[in-house]
């Protein structure tokens, strides 16, 4: 599946939620990413994110699509990675 994953997190825990997303997804802007992933791996992402995460203050936001292909995406400026480049 393809997801686009945002958080907004406490800016204590920013860099570890970052961090761990990038081992995930590929970081498109700041906390926003995307990318195909499991749903092993979607599950495992998700219950890390969790014990990074504050319930009271934090939030997770996940969009899926069953293929990249159902999305269609336009950047206006600068983009921040450009995931094509990636071998």
């Amino acid at each position: 599946m393809y997801i686009i994953l945002m958080y907004d997190v406490n800016e204590k825990r920013v860099g570890k939620m970052l961090k761990h997303c990038r081992k995930y997804l590929h970081w498109i802007q700041n906390s926003v990413f995307e990318g195909e992933i499991t749903e092993v791996k979607l599950t495992e992402l998700k219950l890390k994110a969790k014990k990074i995460m504050d319930p009271e203050t934090d939030s997770l936001i996940i969009f899926k699509t069953r293929q990249e292909k159902w999305l269609e995406k336009e950047i206006i400026g600068m983009e921040r990675s450009n995931i094509d480049t990636i071998i």
